[in-house]
Formats: structure tokens, C-alpha cells, sequence
């Protein structure tokens, strides 16, 4: 019979071992988005969240034992189990190795667009440390690039398909990884804590210090914003490359091609301290200290598409338009309106669909305006 608090002691004795992260930068700058090495419990009630690089390498040096027929009753442990919380990024078959946690924690609202998240947590305008932890932790997940590509002829809608590109930013060795958090410079226009966008004040050690000004701040209304975005993605050539296709389908509409990005945007602001209408009020005529100031920097690739030496996190806009230019091109023809996936690309390869398409019947036009 096989012990679980044998299984446990092994994945804990397997998973102490050091993180490989990207070193920090020098005291007083900002360093990356990474969180440092997470130290687990001795002893763990429930099962063990291991790092994706971890589960790789144990599968592959470890022998395939099967399953036990069966199990020792564990009935005082399961309850603890259901309620543990895993630690760390989150491995999902398909998806990239994220904690997706930091999408929506505790106390803040997701937007309706899905852009921003915000706060109004009374502890994160008081304590400068909790602020400047909160932002390096939501750091650490990106933002959701997309691609939306839409053919209207008047008021109708012949195609509209989206797609995922978020996968692009996050290569699945996570020391390959290139995001780093970035404050602004002294000669970048930006919201440093007034209502207009300016040069000054010029604050030089980093996030903490953004933080602590943010906390000293006596404005009735402020807001501190983390903002992330992707570096080095060239969406013209991927734009030219879409028109292109759609061009060869004979289509006579107008074509949109359009690279919106979601989960962009993390907003704390101090509580209203009396109500929402004085808090509007008190807005409308003594403006908003907003400090606009960080950015989580993820980017496509370490320089521009044909730079000398440019190196992609994961693969280049031409490996990625070779992969997904007939799921695209058979979704137009389809006249899809949804999302393009994996299932698409597996369609293609396995029954060759969107191979072949030219000329498209789209129907007659509607003449309404």
C-alpha cells in the first residue's frame, strides 16, 4: 500500500530545489516581474503545485508506476485537501504556465470590457511595501493580445474572427522568460502624480519610491496605475499579410484588422472618504493625483522584426502566420463569427481544410447604410 504522506515527502523533497528566475536588477531600480523562489512547508496536508520545468524532468527520470487498485482511506485529510491553496503558476494542458490568480484577486473588480481591474482597498493607499508587492506580483502575468479581423459591407457583418495571442509572450521554459518591469524616465511625459501628464517630479530609485510618493500623496482623489504591454510585436507586418489573404478571396467589403489587447490595466485608488458624489465632485473641480508611472513589459521579442540578432520568446510572426494562415483563411470563408483555435489548426493539418479556398460567394450586398 502506497503512504500519501510518503508521495507528499517526495514531491516536496523534489520541488526544494532553487527557481531559476532572471536576477534581479541593482537595489533601487526596477527589477523584473518574476517573483523570487518560494519556499514550501515541510509538511503539506494537500498535494504539491510544482514548477511545468519540474513535472518535465520528474516524469522523464522517474519509471511509469501505475495506479494502486486502491488507496488508504483518507477521509481527515481530503477536507484540508479541497481547501488548500496551490502556490505559484498553474499548469493547464494547452495554456501557458501562468498564476491566473493575479487576473482577479482579492478585492478588485474586473471592467466590463475586460481591460482593467481596480481597488479602492483602504491598506494599499496607507502602505507603500503592500503596494509596491501588489504591483510585482500582478506583474507576472501579461496581457492578452488578440487579433480581430472583421469584413462589413453596410450594415453587414460577413465574418469576424478573433485570436489568441497571449500564448506568443510566455515560452515554456520559464527562464527563457523576458518580462521585466520598467518605471518611466526623466525625459517621458507622464502622470507622476499630477492631473496633466508632465516631466516632473522625477523620482529616480524605482517602484518603491513611485509607491512611497503615491502613500505621502494628501490628494483627496489618487490613483496608481500599473499598465502592461507588449514590446516588439510587429502588427504592420501581420496586418499586410491578413489584407493579403482577404484580398485573394475577392471580397469586395470593407476589411478591419485590428489588434485590441485585454487585462491591460491593474488601477488602486484611495476609498471615497465621504461618498461616491463627493468623491466626483471633489474630482470635477481639484482634478485627480494620478500616477501612471510602471509598466509590466512583456515582450514578442528582444528587438524589432529585422533587427540584427533579434531573438523571439517563442516564434516569429512568419512561423506564426505559416501555422495559422489557412485556419484563418478557412474561418473567413466560413464566414465565421467567433474565435479561431487549435481546433481550426487541427482541422487543417488533419483534413487540409482552408487549402485551396479562392473565390468566396459572400452574397448579395446590403444596401442599407
Amino acid at each position: 500500500m502506497i503512504h500519501r504522506g510518503s508521495i507528499v515527502a517526495d514531491k516536496v523533497a523534489q520541488s526544494s530545489g532553487p527557481v531559476h528566475r532572471a536576477a534581479h536588477d541593482a537595489p533601487g531600480q526596477a527589477g523584473p516581474s518574476s517573483p523570487g523562489p518560494v519556499e514550501l512547508p515541510a509538511e503539506s496536508p494537500g498535494p504539491v503545485e510544482l514548477p511545468a520545468e519540474d513535472i518535465e524532468a520528474n516524469a522523464s527520470q522517474r519509471p511509469f508506476q501505475p495506479p494502486p487498485y486502491s488507496s488508504p482511506s483518507t477521509s481527515s485529510l481530503e477536507p484540508r485537501a479541497r481547501n488548500a491553496n496551490p502556490r505559484g503558476p498553474q499548469y493547464y494542458p494547452g495554456l501557458p504556465v501562468l498564476d491566473y490568480r493575479q487576473y482577479s484577486p482579492p478585492m478588485f473588480e474586473l471592467s466590463a470590457d475586460t481591460a482593467s481591474i481596480s481597488t479602492k482597498a483602504t491598506y494599499l493607499s496607507e502602505n507603500a511595501k503592500a503596494l509596491s508587492a501588489l504591483v510585482r506580483q500582478l506583474a507576472t502575468v501579461p496581457p492578452k493580445p488578440q487579433v480581430l479581423v472583421q469584413g462589413l459591407r453596410g450594415r453587414k457583418v460577413d465574418f469576424r474572427v478573433r485570436l489568441n495571442l497571449m500564448n506568443l509572450l510566455v515560452p515554456d521554459d520559464a527562464r527563457r522568460r523576458l518580462d521585466y518591469l520598467r518605471c518611466v524616465n526623466a525625459d517621458e511625459a507622464a502622470y507622476r502624480g499630477g492631473n496633466e501628464i508632465a516631466l516632473k517630479p522625477d523620482v529616480v530609485d524605482g517602484v518603491e519610491a513611485w509607491c512611497e510618493r503615491f502613500v505621502r500623496d494628501p490628494a483627496p482623489v489618487k490613483t496608481f496605475v500599473l499598465e502592461r504591454v507588449v514590446a516588439n510585436l510587429d502588427t504592420a507586418w501581420l496586418e499586410g499579410q491578413i489584407r493579403s489573404l482577404v484580398a485573394a478571396t475577392e471580397y469586395k467589403g470593407v476589411v478591419s484588422v485590428q489588434f485590441p489587447m485585454t487585462h491591460t490595466r491593474v488601477v488602486v485608488q484611495n476609498p471615497d472618504k465621504v461618498n461616491k458624489f463627493f468623491t466626483s465632485v471633489t474630482t470635477l473641480f481639484s482634478g485627480k493625483a494620478r500616477y501612471e508611472v510602471v509598466k509590466a513589459v512583456w515582450p514578442f521579442a528582444n528587438a524589432r522584426n529585422g533587427e540584427q540578432g533579434r531573438r523571439c520568446v517563442v516564434q516569429s510572426e512568419k512561423t506564426w502566420w505559416e501555422e495559422w494562415r489557412d485556419p484563418i483563411k478557412y474561418a473567413i470563408s466560413t464566414k465565421r463569427q467567433g474565435w479561431v483555435t487549435n481546433e481550426d489548426k487541427l482541422e487543417c493539418i488533419m483534413e487540409s481544410k482552408g487549402k485551396g479556398v479562392s473565390m468566396i460567394d459572400w452574397g448579395p450586398e446590403d444596401s442599407e447604410w
